[in-house]
């Protein structure tokens, strides 16, 4: 129903004098009129805005709810507070931020010896007192903020002197920067062009004076690495270097410095290929140059160690990603398995172990990063006294850190020095809030390691709360899904069902993974079983779980939609947890697409479902490749120029499957007016369709529009927690718990 008249909301065809085009290949497209590229017309501005008006009248009776949720939320939040300072060279570094300012302030201070250790211990973190002695902010957002309804920092980057300061910064939300360079002892703007436009990146060269950014095209894809001098820049400067172009649009180029600092790393890739070039930073002269050109469905990084890349591939189609080294300069043909003394690979590719990441300390240490049993991991390879000729021989083994709790979120946490004999990881849990702990490289023994901060949480008493970890059979048998659970102790009760809310994501070879969240607290509070299914189209077992022929991508998509559905059963049926009158459910982006897709098969077995920012015209999203970012998505979903991608695409695409005449639970859809991944008309054409075909048995259809924000919400952090309130007042109130505490 349209909001404003109470009658049905148009649906046009292609030919509507709203329409942009005719439907591709006849999809049905009766809302396509929503579609408005510049964000500029004022029917559809309009009709946003009087869907936002709706909302907030169909849900008035919740503002004392969510008042009350944004007070608790807030009540754990530590709003004066400081990040675990990161040494660098004479410096620490860190981020604070303070009660009442919405934005972060980047500091740094003095650092007396690099054999000093923080303590969070010995420094106040409250407003009138600085968390370091000598403290200098050389970065406010608070002040970059005023005046604007959205201010995102992309990058901050201190040059190695520690002289000057090189920001991107997103003023709409939709992702595209501009790049400031500052003097940090004078405060002087030396560079700033509000018509160049990046992509975030930013990276220093060796001499102080330029630095590397990214410019992207039409489509909004990262395709041209250019050097802009910025440090003694002139009018008469020539025009910014370009070093780098990808032409073809399923690439998506993005940079990085090697750990050591020596190389600046470009990579090119689409889904299923990569392609690294790298820059000598100790050369002015030096010019990109290919560690391997591209080959089909190969993906690779790389890092540095002593004169060698350390190379995460899959090279030979290993289900996951094997580690390979070659001396710096020679060709793929080089690329031999990093072995331990007995000749066995470390990581081999095989489906027991998967690597992610290599960060190298000291040149005879690399820390490494992958998963394990379902679960994240982090590594320490040693290399020993041979580590300094570039061997790829790991003569001290390969450890593996080991934590008390069985379920968990590890992996590095600030790290500026690769000379240190330590590593700093971050550690959390479902219930364990997360601290930064500092943990040698030559013993790696729980007794010693030294936890340098954790997060506080006011009022968070662990003993209340309890998580495990168990698994679900697939339909098919065939496959055991993880799922993890976190719950008030007295939540759960022998021959009693409880209220659950179950979320997930499953694309893209992104894990979910079983971390720490102070927002939680108002579902659990009031009884709520907050329940994570760790879906296929991750990556939380292994890339298997994502790739064909057994993931959940390509024509194996539907995998994800079944799992999840599955699970929701298994609360139901199997566990005799919850009812469908007291299960929710949630996902965002990819994850709205999941929840998209399981409410059109299964609407019964849900109360509530909340879909954020989400996927859910995949279909005539995917066939128009004049969309930003559309194309890139082709090696995720399958080309729809393709027949069979293109009816698989069908079959799923919530918008192409409501339920004519179907009882569906009560929805909220949230988009944002600049998103530049999930355009605004997917939650509004989706929320269209479902009043339009729905049962009048069905829950109510909530839109709501961000008019100021992007893919990412509110850039402002107490407006961040007054939206995540709507939501799950919104949740609650369909549950049956809105006059709960």
């Amino acid at each position: 129903m349209d909001p404003k008249t109470k009658k049905e909301i148009p649906r046009q065809g292609g030919n509507s004098p709203h329409a942009l085009m005719d439907p591709p290949r006849g999809i049905p497209d009766p809302y396509g009129w929503m579609r408005d590229e510049k964000r500029e017309d004022p029917e559809v501005l309009n009709f946003l805005e009087t869907e936002n008006a709706y909302g907030q009248a169909l849900t008035k009776h919740l503002e004392p709810l969510r008042t009350d949720l944004y007070d608790e939320m807030l009540s754990s939040i530590k709003e004066t507070d400081f990040s675990c300072p990161v040494g660098r060279g004479e410096y620490w570094y860190y981020s604070r931020t303070f009660k009442g300012k919405s934005y972060t302030t980047y500091c740094r201070a003095p650092r007396v010896s690099r054999d000093v250790e923080f303590d969070a211990s010995k420094w106040d973190g409250t407003a009138e007192c600085p968390v370091l002695e000598g403290e200098e902010v050389y970065l406010d957002v608070n002040k970059l903020a005023e005046g604007k309804k959205y201010c995102s920092v992309g990058v901050a980057a201190v040059s190695r002197n520690h002289e000057y300061l090189a920001y991107t910064l997103d003023e709409t939300g939709g992702e595209t920067c501009t790049l400031q360079v500052l003097n940090l002892a004078t405060g002087e703007t030396l560079d700033h062009d509000p018509k160049l436009e990046c992509d975030g990146s930013v990276s220093w060269n060796d001499s102080h004076d330029s630095v590397f950014y990214i410019q992207m095209d039409e489509a909004h894809r990262p395709y041209r690495v250019y050097r802009r001098k910025v440090v003694g820049r002139t009018d008469d400067e020539p025009e910014d270097e370009l070093l780098y172009e990808e032409p073809d649009e399923l690439y998506w180029v993005s940079i990085s410095k090697t750990f050591d600092g020596k190389f600046l790393l470009a990579r090119s890739s689409s889904k299923e290929t990569a392609e690294v070039h790298y820059l000598d930073l100790r050369d002015p002269a030096s010019k990109l140059e290919c560690i391997s050109p591209r080959r089909k469905k190969v993906l690779y990084r790389a890092s540095h160690r002593n004169g060698s890349w350390m190379i995460s591939t899959n090279v030979g189609g290993t289900p996951n990603m094997k580690l390979m080294t070659c001396r710096v300069g020679e060709s793929d043909d080089a690329w031999q398995m990093v072995e331990d003394k007995n000749g066995d690979a470390i990581f081999s590719g095989g489906l027991d172990r998967s690597l992610e990441g290599v960060t190298v300390f000291d040149g005879s240490r690399a820390v490494i990063t992958g998963r394990e049993g379902g679960m994240p991991r982090v590594f320490i390879a040693d290399f020993g006294d041979d580590g300094a000729d570039g061997s790829a021989v790991v003569a001290g083994g390969v450890e593996r850190l080991e934590f008390d709790e069985t379920a968990y979120d590890v992996g590095l946490g600030g790290n500026r020095e690769p000379e240190s004999d330590s590593v700093v990881v971050a550690y959390d849990s479902l219930v364990t809030p997360t601290s930064s702990i500092r943990v040698k490289l030559s013993d790696t023994s729980l007794k010693a390691r030294r936890v340098l901060k954790t997060k506080e949480v006011p009022g968070y008493d662990r003993d209340l709360y309890a998580c495990e970890r168990t698994t679900v059979k697939s339909r098919d048998g065939m496959t055991d899904i993880p799922v993890s659970l976190v719950y008030a102790k007295d939540a759960i009760k022998e021959g009693e069902v409880a209220p659950c809310h179950l979320y997930g994501y499953g694309s893209y070879g992104a894990c979910i993974e079983a971390s720490f969240s102070v927002t939680r607290f108002p579902l659990l509070k009031r009884g709520v079983v907050y329940v994570i299914a760790h879906v296929r189209g991750g990556s939380e077992m292994g890339r298997q779980w994502y790739e064909e022929p057994n993931g959940a991508k390509y024509l194996c998509k539907m995998n994800t939609f079944n799992d999840f559905v599955d699970v929701a059963r298994y609360l139901i049926d199997d566990r005799k947890l919850t009812v469908p009158a007291k299960l929710s459910c949630e996902g965002r982006s990819a994850g709205g697409l999941l929840i998209g897709a399981s409410i059109n098969q299964a609407p019964d077995l849900f109360r509530a479902a909340v879909l954020g920012v989400p996927f859910v015209d995949v279909a005539c999203t995917m066939v128009d490749a004049t969309i930003p970012l559309t194309v890139v998505e082709w090696e995720e979903w399958g080309n729809p120029n393709e027949e069979e991608f293109f009816e698989y695409m069908m079959s799923y695409s919530p918008m192409n499957n409501v339920r004519e005449g179907g009882v569906y639970p009560a929805c909220l859809l949230t988009g944002g007016l600049h998103d530049p991944r999930v355009q605004y008309w997917e939650p509004a054409k989706f929320a269209a369709e479902l009043r339009h075909k729905q049962s009048e048995k069905s829950g109510p259809v909530v839109l709501k529009i961000d008019m100021a924000a992007g893919h990412f919400s509110a850039s402002d952090r107490y407006k961040y927690v007054r939206e995540l309130a709507f939501d799950y007042a919104f949740l609650l109130d369909q549950l049956g718990l809105a006059g709960e505490k």
